[in-house]
């Protein structure tokens, strides 16, 4: 293996929305790296589809504190509430910003930003449903990802494309921790490359690949976090993950929650739309959460679908054609291709798919790391978007603030990034730093034990899915438990069939079956521990959120002996008290 040394001020891992927002705001400023898994225009935020909301009032009556409080509530007043605040601010000028970096809305016949409902958003505190989705057809995170990329390129951004980072650096030489840079695996040589940097920012996405029926690439598999995790740095409230109530059935393939906001139903094996028993103001455009376990409701009273009346249907078939044409044109393509369905006049069959991360590695709003309960910060080091926990999603994300959530604190993180190292001296990192790795690798290649890693990842799928997904009990979680550990063993005897040095993904995938598997296990601990049922993660033995003891984050610790600690911290108040989620 071959080493490179290179040097530069700011480093930024992940090339998604996040990242290239990050990029964007540190570009021309401080001599700056983006490193990434995957070519830029790949990353997963290209898969978002239904849009991005801002209180922009171009087609009703909006104002960013009902945004606010909707993500509050949404959020199982979980999220805090400073933090909601300023995402919500800040996303009029979010929107603004990429619209006058040339991004291509759909827009009302009077040339203004058009606007649509989505599951959760309301005008006047809940009153009913409000247009505040702005969006590109059902492909704005594609044309999100386009847009950044092409103001990166234009700026002069320098990409080291398919590079899987391995480990980070930190300088200790003056007795504080600090940020001193990454390395980095190069997928077309095998070559080690050490990235000096004053600064290091994760944007690396999610973990979704955790779980079978997945909306999430194959590229999701937690490596910022589950790299952070390994070198002590805690992760936040892992139990929270979101299942999008719409993936394609079998497949898990996302139908955006645009699709309801053009006027969807969803609809059980005989034909009712069942949400109006659920959420009789908004219907089918309640929260995910709660769309979900009604789904996952009606599949376990038997008023499912299909032989095994295992899933219910998207019913598009009451919309113009044109609509669907104009407004939902890679949702019914999907139908199409994955299923054999014409959307226009069958309904589509569709199941709950893991879909998205609301816990990470916590931060503050500027983005930087936070390595305790009292929050302090570690220099040099931030994250931002899915891979982060800011927390403005708490236990339950909204749908389109994931890509409001990228763009802003994206943009914010590299703000701070930029004017942090433009103050600091270059770290202090001898040579050699690269050895762990090295050894890593090499014992990976040279060890022949008798289990395959993708035999493992899917194990580790199946029990996360069965037991930890939509609902969970105490028996359900201690047998994920189990498992996990189980796999977790048998992870120390794996062999890799590929000792090549060009595109070695049997190299780069046991690695990154290793992160998963150490979030799995934290996942599961923290779920096990939280004695309530609050947005996503809901406990059927434990059936109401409980304010009093649990309105806290969880902070997970992977120890010295590879165990985890749980440790806790409040969640920031605001002025909306919690109560009880009528929609």
């Amino acid at each position: 293996m071959k080493v490179h040394y290179h040097s530069y001020d700011a480093v930024i891992v992940g090339a998604g929305g996040a990242g290239l927002r990050a990029a964007i705001e540190v570009a021309g400023k401080v001599k700056t790296a983006v490193i990434t898994k995957l070519y830029p225009t790949r990353s997963h935020t290209g898969a978002a589809q239904g849009g991005m909301c801002a209180a922009l009032s171009n087609v009703e009556e909006d104002y960013w504190e009902w945004h606010a409080f909707d993500t509050v509530k949404g959020s199982d007043y979980l999220g805090d509430q400073p933090a909601i605040d300023i995402m919500c601010k800040e996303a009029i000028d979010a929107v603004i910003d990429l619209e006058h970096f040339g991004m291509a809305f759909s827009r009302t016949p009077e040339g203004r930003i058009d606007q649509r409902r989505f599951g959760g958003h309301t005008r006047n505190h809940g009153e009913a449903p409000v247009r505040r989705s702005c969006y590109a057809a059902d492909r704005t995170g594609h044309m999100i990802l386009q847009t950044l990329y092409q103001q990166c390129v234009a700026r002069d951004v320098t990409f080291f494309n398919e590079f899987q980072v391995f480990d980070i650096l930190f300088d200790e030489s003056t007795g504080e921790r600090k940020a001193a840079g990454i390395v980095a695996y190069e997928l077309s040589t095998g070559d080690l490359h050490v990235f000096v940097s004053k600064g290091v920012l994760f944007a690396t996405g999610g973990y979704g690949k955790m779980f079978r029926i997945s909306s999430n690439a194959h590229t999701l598999t937690g490596d910022g976090p589950g790299l952070l995790f390994r070198k002590q740095i805690p992760i936040q409230d892992l139990e929270f993950y979101q299942f999008h109530p719409t993936g394609i059935y079998g497949f898990g393939i996302l139908l955006s929650e645009a699709a309801r906001g053009e006027g969807g139903i969803l609809r059980n094996g005989s034909g009712e739309r069942f949400m109006e028993r659920v959420a009789p103001t908004v219907k089918d455009l309640a929260p995910r959460d709660m769309v979900s376990r009604a789904i996952h409701a009606e599949i376990r009273q038997g008023r499912g679908a299909g032989p095994d009346k295992d899933y219910v249907y998207l019913d598009l078939t009451h919309l113009p054609p044109e609509q669907i044409d104009a407004k939902l044109p890679d949702i019914s393509d999907f139908a199409r291709t994955y299923l054999g369905i014409e959307p226009k006049t069958q309904p589509i069959p569709i199941q709950p798919t893991a879909h998205y991360a609301m816990g990470g590695i916590p931060t503050n709003v500027d983005g930087e790391v936070l390595v305790d309960s009292n929050e302090t910060i570690l220099p040099g080091l931030y994250a931002a978007g899915e891979c982060a926990c800011v927390s403005v999603h708490g236990a339950n994300r909204l749908g389109t603030n994931s890509l409001l959530d990228i763009v802003v604190f994206g943009r914010r993180g590299g703000k701070a990034m930029a004017e942090y190292v433009a103050k600091v001296p270059h770290p202090e990192v001898a040579r050699g730093v690269e050895t762990p790795v090295r050894e890593r690798i090499q014992a990976l290649k040279d060890a022949n034990g008798t289990m395959k890693v993708g035999e493992l990842r899917t194990n580790l799928q199946q029990t996360m899915t069965l037991n930890a997904s939509v609902v969970r009990t105490q028996e359900s979680l201690e047998e994920a438990l189990t498992t996990i550990q189980t796999i977790k063993k048998q992870y120390n005897d794996i062999a890799i069939d590929d000792k090549g040095e060009v595109f070695n993904y049997d190299l780069v995938e046991a690695l990154e079956l290793g992160h998963l598997l150490d979030l799995a296990e934290a996942f599961v601990i923290g779920a096990l521990a939280r004695k309530e049922s609050r947005g996503a993660h809901w406990r059927d033995d434990f059936p109401t959120r409980d304010d009093q003891n649990w309105m806290t984050h969880t902070l997970a610790y992977r120890q010295e002996d590879g165990s985890v600690r749980l440790d806790y911290k409040p969640v920031k108040g605001g002025k909306y008290q919690p109560m009880e989620r009528k929609y």
